[in-house]
This record gives C-alpha cells, sequence and structure tokens, in this order.
C-alpha cells in the first residue's frame, strides 16, 4: 500500500480506536463536553422520604461537578440494592452511598464493592464492612427522643405497641431499643435487643411486643387493625417507618378509636405531618434525609477527585460516623419544619 494511502487510512481509523476505550456516558451527560466523575446513591425502598434524599443528593451533585446516579428498589428487597451496587460498578461510578437492607448478610458483598470504589452508608449502617464511613442519625438516640414523645403523649403510662418494617435493618433495631429503653427507664446501651414477643413492662408502661410489617402499607394496615380488635385497652402505637404512622392514623379513625388512642411516629411523611398539624398524632422524630443525600454526594466527589491517598483520609471522620441530628416534631413547630422541607423540594 503506498505511504500516502496508509497515512489517510490511520487518520481516519484512529479516532475511531480511541472512542473504543471512552467509558460510556451516563443518561444525565448526554450533550455534555465528556463524560463527568459519576456515584451512585442508592436507598432501601422507594418512598417520599428518599425524594427528599434525592434531592439533596442531586443539589451536591450540581455544587461538585458530578454525576449522582440515584436508584430506589421498588420492592424494598436486598437483591434489588445488590443489582443496583453490581450495576453502579459496572458502569465506572467513582463511588456509591447506600443504606443497607440486610448488613450483616450483605457484609461481604459490600466489602467486594469497597474494593472498587469508594463505599460509604448512610441512614442504615453496616459497621461490619469495608464501608468508608456511615452518616446519618445516632439511632438508637433518636429512639429514645421517640420514647419522650410518648412520655409526654401520656404521662401516666399504659399500654402500647411498637410497629416496624423490618428489624433485620441495623437503624430499625436500634430505632426500637430506644424507645423501649426510654420507657423502662434503663441505662443507655445501642448492643441490648430484646426479644419482638417480648412483653415488657413497669410501674407505668406495658410494651406487649413488636409487629413488623416487611416494610409493605397494606401488611401494616393490617397488623394495625389486629392489634386494635384483640387489644381493646391498648393507649398508644408506635410507628418507626415513614409510611408507617399514616397507616395506623387511617387505621385507627376507622376502628373509630382516635379519641382514646396515641400516635407517636418517625420521619416526615406528609401525613404524619398533617395529623401532628390536625393534632391527631401527638409528634414524630425526623431524620434529616436531604442532608444524607447531600452529605454523602458531595463527600464521595470529595474522594473521587483527590488523589492523594493521605489527603483522602483526611476528609473521612476518625470514628466513621458523621452525625445528621435527629429532632423531635411537634405541634409548635411542624409548620416552620413542613416549609423548610418543601422548600428544599422545590415545592
Amino acid at each position: 500500500m503506498p505511504t500516502t494511502r496508509l497515512a489517510l487510512l490511520l487518520a481516519v481509523l484512529l479516532p475511531l480506536f480511541a472512542a473504543c476505550g471512552e467509558s460510556k456516558a451516563s443518561d444525565s451527560e448526554a450533550g455534555k463536553a465528556g463524560p463527568r466523575t459519576r456515584v451512585g446513591f442508592v436507598t432501601n425502598c422507594a418512598v417520599e422520604f428518599w425524594a427528599v434524599a434525592e434531592a439533596g443528593a442531586k443539589a451536591a451533585a450540581e455544587a461538585n461537578d458530578v454525576d449522582v446516579l440515584v436508584r430506589m428498589p421498588p420492592n424494598a428487597t436486598p437483591e434489588e440494592q445488590k443489582r443496583y451496587l453490581e450495576d453502579l460498578v459496572s458502569t465506572g461510578v467513582a463511588g456509591i452511598a447506600i443504606s443497607p437492607k440486610d448488613p450483616d448478610n450483605m457484609t461481604a458483598l459490600l466489602d467486594g464493592i469497597a474494593e472498587r470504589c469508594h463505599l460509604i452508608t448512610h441512614d442504615s449502617d453496616a459497621p461490619k464492612s469495608k464501608r468508608l464511613c456511615y452518616i446519618g442519625v445516632e439511632n438508637y438516640e433518636a429512639g429514645r427522643m421517640c420514647g419522650e414523645l410518648l412520655q409526654e403523649a401520656l404521662p401516666n403510662g399504659g399500654p402500647i405497641t411498637i410497629i416496624v418494617g423490618t428489624l433485620d435493618q441495623d437503624n430499625a433495631r436500634h430505632r426500637r431499643q430506644g424507645v423501649i429503653d426510654q420507657l423502662m427507664g434503663r441505662s443507655k446501651d445501642p448492643s441490648r435487643f430484646d426479644p419482638i414477643d417480648a412483653v415488657l413492662k413497669n410501674e407505668k408502661w406495658e410494651i406487649r411486643a413488636t409487629s413488623t410489617d416487611n416494610m409493605d402499607a397494606q401488611k401494616c394496615k393490617s397488623v394495625v387493625q389486629d392489634w386494635l380488635t384483640r387489644h381493646a385497652d391498648l393507649k398508644a402505637m408506635v410507628g418507626l417507618f415513614a409510611y408507617e404512622p399514616p397507616v395506623i392514623l387511617d387505621a385507627i379513625k376507622e376502628a373509630n378509636r382516635l379519641g382514646g388512642m396515641k400516635i407517636v411516629g418517625f420521619d416526615e411523611d406528609a401525613g404524619t405531618l398533617q395529623g401532628i398539624k390536625d393534632g391527631t398524632i401527638h409528634g414524630t422524630v425526623v431524620q434529616n434525609p436531604y442532608e444524607y443525600g447531600r452529605q454523602s454526594v458531595e463527600l464521595l466527589a470529595k474522594l473521587a477527585k483527590e488523589p492523594d491517598e493521605k489527603k483522602r483520609a483526611a476528609l473521612l471522620p476518625k470514628d466513621g460516623v458523621i452525625v445528621v441530628p435527629a429532632r423531635q416534631i411537634r405541634k409548635d413547630n411542624v409548620d416552620a419544619f413542613w416549609q423548610d422541607l418543601n422548600t428544599k423540594l422545590g415545592k
């Protein structure tokens, strides 16, 4: 082949060969001048709570010049999370923040992900894994705050029950135990765990049992209806996951038991906040999912962009935990809280 023809052929083919080695840009990168750093944000289910976190994640992505890929498992299963983790890693994300569904049984998986990208946890921790840090509330302390709301709502105590989506998650176990220990007047011990069917009593309180609903709102309502049918003397119900307080409220209304029943919740579902405004729910302990999203993406972006290992290590907390404080919301502060929440969501 003549030299001139070879030169022309190479001029055409070399750019094509180079293009084959480039990583494919995400959907959010389409039309931009080259791929940007990408990070993943994985939740444990798909509810309104996580829409707030997504808003924070996207705000941080814009502020830190990265793209965030948010994944919410519609069926709230560990298997879905596993697929999301593997998919995100295969697309070349620099880091992932996850709220693990079943941290004890996911440790090996999480460790494998941590070897391939920066891995942090948020909302619910996996302390046995090789995650770099946890971002979220101290769930045991938040549970005790929930117990304080019960003590306000029922100063004379009485029989109550606790409802929670699952006890597989680190955050759920700690929240529940915090409520129990606060009501039982115990010393602080996040490692304590009372059996789910234990009846716990002291001079004021009787915690008859804890029920789980597998993070299913319909099952939650069935559980509540069953408790109302079998326990005519029940004085209060506690819902420890975001979707549960509004479901509890609906079931109690339908049973015409609203006048004699107190409700205390967790998180900032719109139905919960409206119930607090109306006086049908005493209060709720809120996290700050917006900050979960914002701080997770901001940290992952900084880790990805820092080439020096020592400087990356300095970005992480020494104890492996970044605490985002919980708050108690009652009728006197619900309006201001809700307005701020709507502002963050762009409503």
